[in-house]
């Protein structure tokens, strides 16, 4: 591998747990070492599969040049424009994310009044639930530890219940589902997203590039 390439590169343990655990979270089959980074058959309509790279790496051009239909992802840690210069023509950039991780303790904020949580664990999946007075599901996530590392996914806020701090709410109560005080916090954040794990303490380990054929 090239200098350039290793200069780059996130921890590959570290994102083949993630995304190992992540799989799990989703009901998905483990990913599958391939052109250097790993394969996940997500099988969703708009997404048959996403390929995952732990960096700029030679593999990534050659997969690229496979591919000629749209529905595949091609996922990097990375910049965008990085991605795209070892992409043919026909790929293009969707909005950018980044691979963050927490290594310090999560403090838990009071629920706000009119909301309740519920945390419930299920074959290794955790899912929190804040509810609304009447029953609505305000916010939900989940978390799946697995190969040391401690996932939180899909960790969403709808829209009419923003900014009253349930998403801080979320992320402390999968946390305390943690078993290991060795497993490692990670998650992927979209841009927005990543502003408010900021806030809370956690450190962003690479951006995380997408790419693929309109």
């Amino acid at each position: 591998m090239e200098e350039q390439e290793k200069a780059h590169l996130a921890d590959p343990g570290l994102l083949a747990a993630w995304l190992a655990a992540r799989s799990i979270a989703r009901g998905l089959a483990p990913p599958v070492p391939d052109h250097g980074g790993w394969r996940v058959d997500t099988g969703l309509p708009g997404e048959i599969r996403r390929r995952v790279f732990a960096g700029p790496v030679t593999g990534i051009s050659a997969l690229a040049a496979s591919i000629h239909g749209p529905h595949i992802f091609i996922k990097m840690c990375g910049a965008g424009q990085q991605l795209l210069g070892l992409l043919p023509p026909r790929w293009q950039l969707c909005p950018g994310g980044f691979f963050m991780r927490h290594a310090g303790s999560l403090q838990a904020p009071d629920l706000p009044a009119g909301y309740r949580l519920e945390v419930t664990t299920s074959q290794a999946i955790t899912t929190a639930r804040i509810l609304t007075g009447g029953g609505g599901i305000a916010a939900s996530g989940h978390a799946v530890e697995y190969a040391g590392v401690f996932v939180f996914d899909r960790i969403v806020t709808e829209a009419a219940h923003r900014r009253r701090g349930l998403g801080r709410v979320l992320i402390a109560a999968l946390g305390s589902r943690r078993r290991s005080d060795s497993a490692r916090r990670v998650l992927v954040a979209t841009e927005d997203g990543a502003k408010l794990y900021a806030s809370l303490g956690w450190q962003i380990e690479s951006p995380y590039s997408t790419a693929t054929i309109a």
